[in-house]
């Protein structure tokens, strides 16, 4: 299989930060641009709080980076691609030799 990096994601990470009413808010910094091979897997349609929501799994495909590089995404941080934000749930090496690391992510749009 030929693997095409040929989307440019964005990989951001949460930040807590203080709202000024004495909690914390999340926000998102961003850690950089990748280049991925971004293909959808399954899908469902879940019941939201007041709608409801299609889910959708994808294997994201990027180059390998060293354990502890701000540049090798996480399972607390999102991929975005303009208006779209893909929340990483696993990541692993994609082959032996270490050259690929693959993302498993979920897209959640309302349905």
């Amino acid at each position: 299989m030929t693997i095409r990096l040929n989307r440019k994601l964005t990989l951001e990470a949460p930040m807590r930060v203080a709202d000024g009413a004495g909690g914390f808010e999340t926000v998102w910094q961003s850690l950089g641009t990748l280049w991925a091979q971004v293909e959808a897997r399954t899908g469902r349609e879940t019941a939201g709080a007041a709608m409801p929501l299609s889910r959708v799994r994808f294997r994201i495909t990027l180059r390998a980076a060293p354990i502890g590089a701000s540049s090798r995404p996480q399972p607390d941080q999102r991929f975005r691609e303009g208006t779209r934000v893909y929340r990483i749930q696993a990541v692993s090496e994609d082959d032996a030799d270490g050259r690929y690391l693959v993302a498993d992510a979920e897209e959640e749009v309302i349905a």
